[in-house]
């Protein structure tokens, strides 16, 4: 009773394209699909991305320096 009331349900849904994929600014290919600008920067994406990492990477190095130093330990 309920499944069939379900696949009748399930027989009349359309499926329709969304208007962001039909207008004409969609595009194909292999930077289409990522949500960052990769190609043509002006600073190189390899540059922001590790410098991000790096820069994550030494602040608990540089804040356990400092407190050390704080603390008169070095």
């Amino acid at each position: 009773m309920i499944f069939g009331a379900t696949s009748r349900i399930a027989a009349r849904r359309a499926f329709t394209v969304s208007a962001r994929q039909s207008g004409a600014h969609f595009k194909e290919g292999v930077y289409s699909n990522i949500p960052v600008k990769v190609r043509n920067r002006r600073i190189p994406f390899a540059v922001i991305h590790f410098g991000y990492f790096t820069l994550g990477f030494l602040v608990p190095f540089i804040s356990s320096y400092v407190q050390l130093k704080k603390s008169g330990v070095l």
